[in-house]
């Protein structure tokens, strides 16, 4: 792998799920790396090697490169102190958190401004902040004056905007090779670091678009939204599928084989989660209408709807199967918003596990990586050691996350302990001949 500048020093603020895998992605490409956090138990955890999340392979890769790890690179280090990555960096990328504000569909930059005031009283040399956290537009504008106003630097300390397109599950294979780079710049020297610290993806063939700040903070966000779209649609085409009698499975890879249209983001289920998609579409309407067009984006607002909807139906399908809910003994298989992660934010699986729960069901939740997280959250709910300890005694289980643990699942030796066979698919990716074989009703969204 072609290695990055010995001369160029990167910060990353922020050592969260995005920070920290950026941080240890830089450190792979060759680059003296420092994150900063104010959490000094997690800046702690990192230095010891131990992640505060779970994603695939982002530990072993910070293992390798962590100072002081037995045979690592000693390129990756973290500290709480700004007073140190002002003196270390040369680039300083944003990777804050900016989640949606309580109450409100607007997104909160306080964490971001904390940041931005933290980091420009050491700005007192030339450098580069490149902002990478999911912001509304016109955010960049803003950050740039901050920092032309109160950095001892003056002008010589810039900012460009390099939104992230990091997925869950994912993310160091698109740091280290993502599908498009997308950088926000008003000079050509911010462009030329950028494209310096990009270099290894760039020889591979990444694109590299060059923008203004408007633009690349838009990228995020509009390509959020359609993402969001296209699975609300396919969604509202379950819908009518069960009321139509048809199967949406089937339409759904029709639809795929029109180019135009592709079969990712297609498949109709539960809907989505996650700390991203959710929050993005919800800020974007909110910012479309401080800037006068709300009108233009009023379809996400449905989007929106359609997915929470999907919740809603999965409850009202277990009512269908089962009958009362109340001391009705629910087996849910997932927690987490999505396979391979430990994510519960807005977690569909959760959600509706909270809704039976609050109903009157006993619920009993098993997950293979986000038990803890779901603990804490939703401590009312019980929880299994595994999907057979889950399903015992249970009348009805529910298939809410897809890992590929549950479709390795046999059917048989599930059905062997549960009261009752019947299986809801929130998730459309079981065998349902195989269930159905084995003796047990299986029902999915979108088919009859």
């Amino acid at each position: 792998m072609q290695r990055g500048s010995a001369r160029l020093k990167v910060v990353v603020i922020g050592v969260g799920y995005l920070g920290a895998t950026h941080a240890a992605c830089m450190a792979e490409l060759g680059f003296e790396v420092l994150g900063v956090d104010v959490d000094a138990e997690k800046v702690a955890s990192l230095n010891q090697g131990r992640l505060p999340f779970y994603e695939p392979g982002l530990d072993t890769l910070l293992l390798q490169h962590v100072e002081g790890g037995e045979g690592s690179t000693g390129r990756l280090k973290f500290t709480a102190s700004y007073e140190e990555a002002g003196r270390f960096g040369d680039l300083f990328f944003l990777c804050v958190n900016t989640p949606q504000l309580a109450g409100e569909f607007s997104a909160d930059l306080r964490h971001l401004d904390a940041a931005v005031e933290a980091l420009v009283p050491h700005l007192d040399r030339p450098c580069l902040v490149v902002g990478k956290s999911t912001v509304p537009v016109g955010t960049a504008d803003r950050v740039a004056e901050r920092i032309a106003a109160a950095a001892p630097a003056g002008a010589a300390a810039e900012l460009a905007w390099n939104p992230e397109f990091l997925r869950e599950s994912f993310a160091v294979q698109d740091t280290l090779h993502p599908d498009r780079l997308v950088a926000g710049v008003r000079s050509e020297r911010a462009e030329r670091l950028l494209r310096e610290v990009y270099a290894t993806p760039i020889a591979e063939g990444v694109p590299f678009l060059a923008t203004d700040f408007a633009t690349a903070e838009l990228v995020k966000t509009a390509a959020n939204s359609f993402l969001a779209t296209k699975i609300s649609f396919i969604n509202a085409m379950a819908e009518m599928c069960e009321s139509a009698g048809a199967d949406v499975v089937r339409l759904s890879e029709a639809l795929s084989y029109d180019e135009r249209i592709g079969g990712k983001f297609l498949h109709a289920g539960l809907g989505f989660g996650g700390g991203c998609l959710p929050k993005d579409i919800r800020a974007f309407v909110a910012r479309a209408g401080e800037l006068g067009v709300g009108q233009a984006l009023t379809f996400l607002r449905e989007v929106d709807s359609i997915n929470t909807r999907r919740r809603s139906r999965m409850v009202e399908m277990a009512r269908e199967q089962c009958g009362a809910l109340r001391g009705l003994r629910v087996a849910v298989l997932g927690a987490s918003f999505k396979p391979d992660s430990d994510d519960i934010r807005d977690s569909p699986a959760l959600d509706v596990a909270g809704q039976l729960q609050r109903q009157g069901a006993q619920v009993t939740v098993y997950d293979p990586k986000a038990m803890d997280n779901a603990r804490k959250a939703y401590p009312a709910l019980d929880y299994a050691r595994s999907p057979l300890e889950a399903a015992e005694g249970a009348r009805l289980v529910l298939h809410l996350t897809e890992w590929a643990q549950f479709r390795e699942l046999d059917p048989a030796e599930l059905g062997a302990v549960v009261a009752e066979r019947h299986i809801l698919d929130g998730r459309n990716v079981l065998d349902a001949a195989a269930w159905r074989a084995a003796g047990w009703t299986y029902r999915s969204m979108g088919r009859s």
